[in-house]
């Protein structure tokens, strides 16, 4: 049964309800809970993936609709009333016993006056209002939501440098500010490294991989997903740049994103070349000839960008490591025992730039991949429900994630993939990536390890073979302790590799069958 509950007037912001809709599907009984404002945006996607009933239909913009799948009328509403639970529970966390919440900017502003950045998640049609009262307020602005226009965008960026501000966004998930994590962030080190990035698990995985080794960062920056458009410019890059140039705690610049338009990728370093401290270039996909023109640092992967800043920090010469000498051993033992029969690497992401990572580096060690968001056209998927052959999923790009909490959030789809691919005979190896931090799920492994042991019992009635790698982008300081997490995947017989990178080639080091 399918039925929505609409509350009026609740503005709820996107990463709460994103939480709290996986925490209500846990009820007995419920299939699907999704809780989203009724923005026209929202209900497509509530209409696309069969969540929108009558009632929905009638919600407005700034109303909150529930979407609840389940067995009956007692079960559903038992759904909706741990979802307002949730929310007055939330309500209550966030409120001090005498303190009021604001419900505008003016006020507050009124409770927090030294407050320099206004952070916006709200549905997109009322970014550009909120983003510009800020603007003539003098915040800086990082803007959470999507659906919000180019032509906005580029107005709010405009605006907000001609003042001297600075806005992230729109779409920009991760941001640390002076130690103060935005979004889906980590709890990393202080430290000499600044971030500026247009991918949010890039400054996750960079940020941590700098932590782990004892480094830290000053601040990351993130842009948003369009920043480096050629209609954009690169706008809050090039801000970004120009900050941390001028910041005298800043002595190691890193720039993330995937290629730019080629007129922004000239602009941006030849920008980066004129700045008085070093500066990396971490472009996946991206021409290094152009970073050598200038005389700056490239590196193709997340891996290698922050290992190159860490040998900057400590005088020491960069040299490339493909894989550690524990892991390269347990992943030539796996390749032993491997069976006749599964030869194939299935990937199950949450964070994109994560598998783009990965896709570029399987390239070179097993062949092309396919994927949902392959690194050349022909590799497509027709079915992303469906793998072939060597094959990378993005769980969380938008088409998994209409009407659903993030993979970062929900586990649900990934624990069936789990399931599913391990009754394809040619399936070998099952590489995951778990991303820690603010916003994530609390406890990744406790969800995890259930559909890896039912994965493996499957394997197993059928005679074959079936290995678990995974990286994790976290650190101890974060809610759900990295070191926790590693410990609980391995005692369930997971190779746990320490970046994404190494991940990747641990599994291409199993399926390649080395050391047999």
């Amino acid at each position: 049964m399918l039925r929505n509950i609409v509350i009026k007037n609740r503005y709820v912001d996107s990463v709460l309800l994103m939480s709290i809709a996986a925490k209500a599907k846990q009820c007995g009984g419920v299939t699907e809970v999704s809780a989203m404002m009724g923005t026209d945006a929202n209900k497509d996607l509530l209409r696309a993936t069969g969540l929108l009933d009558p009632r929905g239909v009638e919600a407005g913009p700034m109303d909150l609709i529930i979407a609840v799948v389940a067995d009956d009328d007692s079960t559903i509403k038992n759904a909706a009333e741990e979802v307002g639970r949730l929310l007055t529970t939330r309500s209550e966390e966030t409120a001090g016993p005498e303190e009021t919440l604001p419900r505008t900017l003016t006020r507050a502003l009124e409770q927090n006056p030294k407050s320099n950045l206004l952070f916006i998640s709200l549905p997109g049609a009322y970014v550009r209002r909120e983003a510009d009262a800020a603007l003539d307020r003098g915040l800086h602005v990082m803007i959470f939501s999507d659906n919000v226009s180019l032509d906005d965008e580029i107005a709010l960026k405009r605006k907000a440098r001609e003042r001297g501000l600075l806005v992230m966004g729109p779409d920009c998930g991760t941001a640390i500010i002076s130690g103060i994590a935005l979004g889906f962030a980590n709890v990393v080190n202080r430290g000499p490294v600044g971030i500026v990035a247009a991918s949010g698990t890039g400054i996750q995985e960079v940020s941590c991989l700098l932590s782990n080794r004892g480094h830290g960062i000053t601040h990351a920056i993130g842009l948003g997903g369009r920043d480096l458009k050629e209609e954009v410019g690169g706008i809050s890059m090039l801000q970004g740049i120009e900050g941390l140039d001028a910041d005298p705690d800043t002595k190691l610049i890193v720039l993330i994103s995937k290629p730019p338009a080629p007129s922004v990728a000239r602009t941006v370093l030849d920008r980066a070349k004129e700045c008085s401290k070093p500066v990396i270039v971490i472009f996946l996909k991206g021409d290094p000839a152009e970073a050598a023109k200038r005389g700056l640092a490239f590196s193709p992967n997340l891996e290698g960008g922050a290992l190159a800043a860490v040998a900057v920090l400590e005088g020491k010469k960069y040299t490339p490591t493909e894989i550690s000498p524990e892991l390269s051993s347990r992943a030539r033992e796996a390749g032993k025992a491997l069976k006749p029969g599964p030869k194939y690497i299935r990937g199950l992401y949450s964070g994109g730039t994560l598998c783009d990572e990965s896709l570029l580096i399987l390239r070179d060690l097993v062949g092309d991949c396919y994927s949902n968001i392959p690194l050349k056209p022909e590799l497509k998927l027709k079915d992303s429900k469906t793998s072939t052959g060597n094959c990378l999923v993005d769980l969380g790009d938008d088409e998994f994630t209409k009407g659903r909490p993030h993979p970062m959030i929900d586990f649900t789809l990934r624990c069936e993939r789990i399931v599913q691919e391990a009754r394809d005979p040619g399936t070998a190896v099952i590489l995951l990536d778990v991303v820690l931090g603010h916003g994530a799920h609390p406890d990744p492994a406790a969800e995890l390890v259930p559909s890896i042991d039912k994965a493996r019992e499957i394997a197993q009635a059928a005679g074959r073979s079936l290995w678990f790698v995974a990286s994790i982008t976290g650190t101890d300081g974060d809610p759900q302790n990295r070191s926790v997490q590693k410990s609980r995947l391995e005692c369930a017989g997971v190779l746990v590799a320490g970046s994404n990178a190494e991940a990747a080639r641990a599994a291409a080091m199993i399926v390649s069958g080395k050391g047999r």
